[in-house]
């Protein structure tokens, strides 16, 4: 009989969303939209309503254990997994398959990010559980794709084959990384495109089978660790192992590589939060277009800002258009709208003048 278990992947640092998100405290573990909870704390509850609470894991960096145990007391201990380095998605989601794979070799797993909003969580669900229930009797790998809602150049595109269905989860024909405006202006006029929102769906041994035939290095390491899963010595193979691991996407690793790859055209208020931007459409604005999330802000005569205010002080906009100003404790950054994009350059140029300081 199968089982059901649920992978949080939240080892990212979240530098787009500085200077909030810093490398000790990163986007993941903050309450970006203002909402009294924190991105993986509502990703969690999320999950809840249809996982056993022993039957969903977090895969973090080592960094943030003690982030992930305040914030989510109910995970167990032994379902929090800890990166000892940034390796990309591949050996995040070959190490908990593996492990859970040793000890439940019936599973179905659902792998997907800590740090995406969706607001209609009654529909995320059900897509899950259709994709749960698909793979039970199939050797397939699910992934949910966003029905676009405009030609967005910061995603990756799924196309589907639109007569191969199975009570409308669809064969995935091709995936693209990230387009020019002019090719996802004519994906969306095709109609056959998706958003990749990077979630899962599969069984333990079929995540098993494609790592042994696409990433064979990977499917030998971490399959070695077997005899030390859910045990002591655990954590000392994996830090002696995990630097080891190339550096790769699952979506380059395998996800575009296999033939058995499936999805399912969603909608259910999906955001993946990728920006500050992403973050001023989706909440709440007035009607000058002003979005802002903390306390002791005033503002004249200015239009379609958005305002960060993390601390106790106070910021005061006069006459000004399309800003973003996000303050933190030893921070402002003060950014055009427009150029927000770049905000990840900038927090490189950052390190390297402070040494990290601001990191």
């Amino acid at each position: 009989m199968s089982e059901n278990f649920a992978v949080i992947m939240a080892g990212g640092i979240g530098s787009r969303f500085w200077p909030i998100s810093r490398t000790d405290n990163p986007k993941q573990f903050l309450d970006i939209l203002g909402t009294g909870k924190t991105l993986i704390q509502m990703t969690y509850d999320r999950l809840s309503h249809l996982f056993d609470n022993d039957k969903i894991y977090v895969v973090t960096n080592a960094d943030y254990s003690d982030l992930v145990k305040k914030q989510l007391p109910k995970v167990l201990a032994c379902n929090i997994l800890l990166e000892p380095a940034l390796k990309n998605t591949a050996p995040c989601i070959a190490y908990s398959v593996y492990k859970i794979y040793s000890k439940y070799p019936n599973a179905n797993i659902t792998i997907l990010p800590s740090d995406h909003l969706i607001s209609d969580e009654t529909t995320f669900l059900e897509k899950i559980k259709k994709g749960l229930d698909f793979v039970t009797g199939n050797d397939a790998i699910v992934t949910l794709g966003i029905n676009p809602t405009r030609p967005d150049t910061g995603y990756g595109y799924i196309q589907y084959y639109t007569d191969l269905a199975t009570e409308n989860i669809f064969k995935v024909k091709t995936f693209t990384e990230k387009p020019t405006l002019e090719i996802a202006e004519t994906f969306i006029q095709s109609g056959d495109f998706l958003w990749n929102a990077g979630i899962f769906v599969s069984s333990a041994k079929t995540w098993i089978d494609s790592f042994e035939r696409y990433l064979p290095e990977l499917h030998e390491l971490f399959k070695a660790g077997k005899k030390f899963y859910y045990t002591p010595q655990e954590e000392e193979y994996i830090a002696r192992s995990y630097p080891l691991c190339s550096v790769i996407s699952i979506d380059y690793g395998i996800i575009e590589k296999a033939k058995n790859v499936f999805v399912i055209p969603s909608s259910f208020g999906w955001s993946d939060l990728g920006t500050w931007r992403s973050v001023k459409e989706i909440a709440p604005s007035s009607d000058d277009g002003n979005v802002i999330i903390g306390k002791n802000v005033i503002n004249r005569d200015t239009q379609n800002c958005f305002i960060y205010n993390s601390t106790k002080g106070l910021i005061v906009l006069q006459g000004v258009n399309n800003l973003m100003v996000i303050e933190s404790n030893d921070a402002i950054l003060i950014c055009n709208m427009e150029h927000e994009q770049e905000v990840r350059l900038i927090v490189s140029d950052i390190k390297d003048k402070f040494d990290g300081k601001y990191n």
